[in-house]
């Protein structure tokens, strides 16, 4: 090789090794640049809803001291700046229901949202029933779905779906799109969750958005907050849920599924759970309740409602679900601002997802359209066993609320009470309602001195106990063995 070859060679490798390293460094600098960027979670997006006539928050990322600037198109304007994490949050005020409208962040980077909607917003969680799409499982039916896909088309319906998620710890975004309503993304969505907007939006007049965030076969624990959880370390939960899936591991689905979304403006909560826990009842009673008090204090939006479905009749086969929904019956006084709809009449002993949807999303929409929209001539809740009176000749006398023009079976013969003595053993009742009051008689040749009474306390009773309104009383009991 020449000297001149050589010094050739030592050039252009020398002009190869600059380069590599130019490359290195602009690659090195585009990755600085990536991270300094401004950026949103992913549920302030295009066709968002915001709660109207309200404060709401708008949060994200940027380089840490960036001040980042929100112009909403409706003429609000709010600015705040990064932290040292690199966390920002302003508050908007937020008008009446209307849209659409356009929503830019300005900070590292420009972000854009269109088509933003103001309204009413509700969080729908729970397990499978709650998530059970519109078009149904495999060979599990939703009723009427065909007939609600095809009309689905509404402008003023938005549908957001939280991809599944589970964490050891909180985290901080969800995977999730939102998507007006229409035949593809109704027929893919919450069925209570779809059904549930479709009637707010009908009767109030307004845009709804829904919020699902659910995981079919989850327990209450893993929707509950690891602090809060430790103030409840005497209960068998935590080794209930040793070794089980994700799902069922306690925080874990707050952590991936709940923790993002906390600020975010809504009106309330609809819940459909608890046949996970029906084995531990006496936990659930007690966990449920601390579950919606520790979200009420982390969302940070006040005692906002909370409304839930009591888990359907089913032939378990091992154990009383009727335990379990008595837990839920007794929540519903443990905290304000609560309301349960209840499916005596729609459960399927053999099927754990009941088809009959829409009447559980109606339900719900009951305490939601009489406790806050002012439809207060509706009633929102079934008849609700209040105190038993011994009576004569053997006879007791069973009195209810939320029957204000009393009580009914529709036809079908008055079933599924039984009657017990001192000896605590149970026996089947005869039992009329009285033509003049809201009460009901029973008795038992069985039982001449009768000091308790259950009414559908098994796995998978038949309803016969209505008010006069439609909504089925809740299977209970006045003992407590």
């Amino acid at each position: 090789m020449s000297r001149f070859e050589a010094y050739t060679n030592k050039k252009v490798n020398k002009m190869i090794i600059s380069i590599r390293n130019i490359t290195i460094i602009y690659f090195l600098l585009m990755c600085n640049l990536g991270f300094a960027e401004t950026r949103l979670p992913a549920f302030f997006s295009d066709n968002m809803v915001l709660q109207r006539d309200s404060e709401v928050a708008v949060w994200g990322w940027d380089e840490p001291g960036q001040r980042v600037s929100v112009l909403a198109g409706w003429g609000e304007r709010a600015r705040g700046g990064a932290d040292a994490d690199g966390r920002w949050r302003v508050t908007l005020p937020t008008p009446g229901a209307g849209g659409p409208f356009s929503l830019a962040v300005k900070g590292s980077s420009k972000v854009e949202i269109a088509n933003v909607m103001f309204g009413e917003v509700w969080f729908a969680s729970g397990q499978s029933n709650m998530d059970m799409r519109v078009h149904g499982n495999i060979n599990q039916p939703i009723i009427g779905s065909n007939e609600a896909i095809l009309q689905s088309s509404n402008d003023r319906i938005r549908l957001y779906t939280v991809a599944r998620q589970w964490s050891d710890s909180p985290l901080e975004d969800v995977e999730g799109a939102w998507a007006v309503a229409g035949p593809e993304s109704v027929k893919a969505f919450s069925a209570v969750g779809y059904f549930f907007a479709q009637k707010l939006e009908a009767l109030v007049d307004v845009p709804v958005g829904i919020i699902v965030s659910a995981w079919g076969g989850s327990n209450v624990e893993s929707w509950i907050d690891a602090e809060t959880l430790q103030g409840y370390g005497h209960l068998s939960f935590r080794e209930a849920t040793r070794g089980q899936p994700p799902r069922r591991t306690p925080s874990a689905l707050f952590n991936g599924m709940l923790n993002p979304l906390l600020g975010y403006g809504m009106r309330g909560v609809i819940w459909y759970q608890g046949e996970s826990n029906r084995a531990r009842p006496a936990e659930y009673e007690v966990l449920f309740p601390a579950m919606i008090e520790s979200w009420r204090e982390k969302w940070g939006i006040g005692g906002f409602p909370f409304y839930y479905v009591q888990i359907a009749p089913k032939d378990w086969e091992q154990g009383n679900s009727a335990f379990l929904r008595e837990a839920q019956l007794h929540s519903m006084d443990a905290l304000p601002n609560m309301g349960m709809a209840v499916t005596m009449d729609i459960g399927e002993c053999k099927q754990i997802h009941p088809a009959e949807k829409r009447s559980v999303a109606d339900r719900l929409a009951y305490w939601a359209l009489a406790r806050d929209y002012g439809f207060d001539a509706i009633s929102f809740s079934g008849p609700v066993f209040r105190e038993m009176q011994a009576g004569e000749d053997g006879k007791v006398r069973l009195l209810f609320d939320h029957a204000p023009y009393g009580l009914t079976t529709y036809g079908v013969e008055l079933a599924g009470f039984e009657l017990a003595g001192a000896d605590r053993v149970f026996h089947p009742a005869q039992a009329v309602i009285e033509s003049a009051e809201v009460a009901i008689t029973a008795w038992s040749e069985a039982v001449p001195e009768p000091v308790a009474v259950r009414y559908g306390f098994e796995d998978c009773p038949a309803a016969s106990l209505y008010n006069t309104q439609g909504l089925p009383a809740s299977s209970f009991r006045s003992d407590d063995w």
